[in-house]
């Protein structure tokens, strides 16, 4: 029989298989669907019934409406592409892999769940090592529909005469498949060194590094997926939190878990870490640096022990016919003391309040003592405590303190100097106070740490002001992947994913590590990408953020599998000399097609953005990037303000982290050298997003390294 009547035969065979899997599937929607239609029939007929017999009524009507929500979630979300795999086993055992584990009426197993042991040979099999699997076959397909198979054989001795073998490479041929604007799961061609990361041990931390297109991201959100399946006891109940670089690469990765029916994820960016702001600006490198580093805490601690701005500088009071004053070194004096007795400035007041009442009061004990008189010190506590002028003087004096209100504060350049004098140099001082003076652009990133770090260092503002967050807004939660509310500043979850781990500043550490103080760690980065210019200070702040979990446990991934070769061996040119060897992945792919460099002047630069755009959305199926420096986003974009097709995106140097196009254009690559300390880094990110085709556009060639 000729390879393509096989093809089609092997095709036909496991698309009756489908068949009888899709059946099911519509069999046990159609029984979830029943079960949320009788709880919400016995919620009705609670209303009908005694009152003693109505909670219970409700708490089943509650439990089986919850139950059967979620049962048809996790259906509807693995449809697409639900069997993708099948195992052909030495003993004559066939298993086929999926999404979720489906069994059929007669509880038969249909398909084994990709997480489930009984799958991981399907991702673990080798020929050396092949885990009694004869045959393991890959299935693509759309929806109910198989596309397509192929075999590998892992133990050629034992193959029977009957069994048909078809085809190879589907890996590489789901590598180059188009790219959408949503990241795929990987779980249909998983490799052995991903597939072990995935399936390591859930305690302590597990960091992945490796270059760019090695799967890092996609593997550990795989691993966040498998982890909820195996330890959902564990880890379920309070949750995972998934931190990304950039709001753009959130909502790029967000489809991922979901379509692993995983909902009991949150999905965040940096600069939302924080419940109440969403911050996407990002600082200029310099100015980021300062606001990053572990100096900018001993600034802040500083800030909020100085003199808030509208305090008034003295204390007047009259008791028995005599003023009572504190002058204003009397009044730092108590300030002083309170702030190094150790309690949060918000939890402070009571403290306070006796603080100034016992000056006052030695103040009273030493004019009755010049005129031989004594008082009842107890007494003018008490008198002088409940006096409505001393309360409207506390208030003023020691207010409840937020922390975007102290970060305003220091945009005046006087008060920052004093919070910053031995610590900032006066260039930063100059820059940071410029900045934080300007709110006319809204918070950065960077801004977010500090917001945070002064969250915690002021306290909690008293109860009866709780409605107000610390950010004097009201609270809410981005980028769940399902329902669940959980308490502002939740820091309990159960495991916490940091993608792009390298450019995390030790400020943002010290946020990211108030969140899982109590959690099981994924951390994955590339030092080779990295865009903070101290390392060590970051590694630093990064152990301290994983506590003293003593389980760590590092693997390197080695293999690029987005770029093609010729792409890779042209970005890798730009990162000589800022890569230890072995630092740089091995690109598997090749597709015949070099990547072009343009010479283009700069009057030029916008008609040779276009037609370079326009060339690359003709020649690709998938979607089109055009990667250019931070400041010229909004410019760049212009270009294209009459072009509606939705596969184009135009994104800046840093947002570009983590992302993957079918094709880019990268624009005056020598701008993203120096638009940052780590700019031969950052270039080699942007680099690295092509899968199938690259175009760079220069007027000024010294960002390629000579030969």
């Amino acid at each position: 029989m000729s390879e393509p009547r096989v093809r089609r035969a092997e095709i036909a065979v496991e698309q009756a298989h489908v068949d009888r899997v899709y059946t099911q599937l519509a069999a046990l929607k159609a029984q979830a669907e029943a079960m949320r239609t009788k709880g919400y029939e016995i919620g009705q007929g609670a209303q009908r019934e005694a009152i003693f017999e109505q909670a219970s009524m409700l708490f089943e009507r509650d439990m089986m409406v919850h139950h059967a929500n979620q049962t048809l979630q996790t259906l509807d979300a693995e449809y697409e592409g639900l069997v993708f795999g099948r195992l052909d086993h030495r003993d004559g055992e066939l298993i086929y892999v999926g999404r979720l584990g489906i069994r059929d009426a007669e509880f038969d197993n249909l398909v084994t769940d990709w997480r489930a042991p009984a799958a991981a040979a399907f991702y673990q099999a080798t020929a050396e090592e092949p885990m009694d699997v004869v045959r393991r076959r890959v299935i693509r397909c759309s929806g109910p529909n198989v596309l397509d198979v192929d075999d590998d054989v892992l133990i050629a001795d034992a193959v029977p005469e009957d069994m048909q073998i078809v085809g190879e490479g589907a890996l590489m041929a789901a590598l180059g498949r188009s790219r959408g604007e949503k990241m795929r799961d990987i779980v249909a061609t998983i490799q052995k060194e991903q597939d072990e990361v995935i399936r390591a041990p859930w305690r302590g931390v597990t960091e992945i590094t490796g270059g760019p297109g090695t799967g890092k991201t996609a593997v550990a959100l795989h691993r966040a997926a498998y982890l909820l399946y195996r330890h959902r006891r564990q880890l379920g109940g309070a949750g995972v939190l998934v931190i990304g670089p950039s709001g753009v690469f959130t909502s790029y990765i967000s489809r991922v878990l979901p379509s692993m029916g995983e909902t009991n994820v949150e999905l965040r960016a940096l600069g939302e870490v924080l419940d109440g702001l969403e911050a996407t600006r990002q600082d200029s490198s310099p100015l980021a640096a300062v606001k990053g580093s572990l100096r900018m805490r001993r600034v802040l601690l500083r800030a909020l022990r100085d003199t808030p701005p509208e305090a008034p500088d003295e204390l007047r009071i009259v008791y028995r016919g005599e003023v009572l004053k504190l002058t204003e070194r009397e009044l730092e004096k108590v300030r002083r003391k309170a702030h190094t007795q150790g309690a949060p400035p918000n939890r402070s007041r009571v403290r306070v309040a006796e603080l100034l009442l016992d000056a006052l009061a030695a103040k009273a004990e030493g004019y009755a003592k010049e005129d031989g008189r004594q008082i009842d010190r107890a007494e003018l506590i008490t008198d002088l405590g409940e006096r409505i002028e001393f309360h409207r003087f506390l208030v003023v004096w020691w207010p409840v303190l937020y922390p975007a209100q102290i970060l305003k504060w220091l945009g005046n350049e006087k008060r920052l100097a004093a919070a910053a004098k031995g610590v900032l140099n006066r260039g930063e001082i100059t820059m940071l106070a410029a900045d934080l003076a300007d709110r006319s652009h809204g918070w950065s990133v960077a801004d977010v740490a500090l917001l945070d770090e002064l969250r915690v260092l002021i306290g909690p503002e008293p109860k009866r002001r709780r409605r107000q967050t610390v950010l004097e807004a009201e609270p809410e939660r981005r980028g769940s992947t399902g329902t669940t509310h959980r308490p502002e500043h939740y820091d309990e979850y159960s495991h916490v994913v940091v993608d792009e781990s390298q450019d995390l500043s030790p400020m943002q550490w010290r946020m990211v590590g108030r969140r899982g103080k109590y959690a099981s760690w994924t951390v994955v980065g590339d030092p080779v990408q990295s865009s903070w210019p101290d390392p060590d200070e970051a590694a630093a702040a990064r152990d301290q953020a994983f506590g003293a979990k003593t389980a760590r446990r590092r693997y390197t991934l080695r293999t690029n599998y987005r770029n093609s070769a010729e792409i890779f061996d042209l970005a890798a040119k730009v990162v000589i000399g800022h890569a230890e060897a072995g630092e740089l992945p091995r690109a598997v792919r090749t597709t015949g097609i070099t990547p072009e460099v343009r010479p283009v002047e700069r009057t030029g630069m916008e008609a040779a953005t276009q037609g370079a755009v326009k060339e690359l959305l003709g020649s690709v199926e998938g979607t089109v990037g055009v990667i250019t420096a931070m400041d010229r986003v909004e410019e760049v974009a212009s270009w294209f303000a009459a072009t509606a097709d939705e596969r184009l995106k135009v994104v800046g140097s840093l947002d570009s982290k983590g992302l993957e196009y079918d094709a880019v254009v990268l624009v005056e690559p020598m701008e993203l050298v120096t638009e940052s300390t780590t700019g031969r880094r950052v270039l080699y990110v942007a680099l690295t997003r092509a899968t199938q085709q690259l175009i760079v556009l220069a007027s000024d060639p010294d960002w390629l390294p000579s030969a």
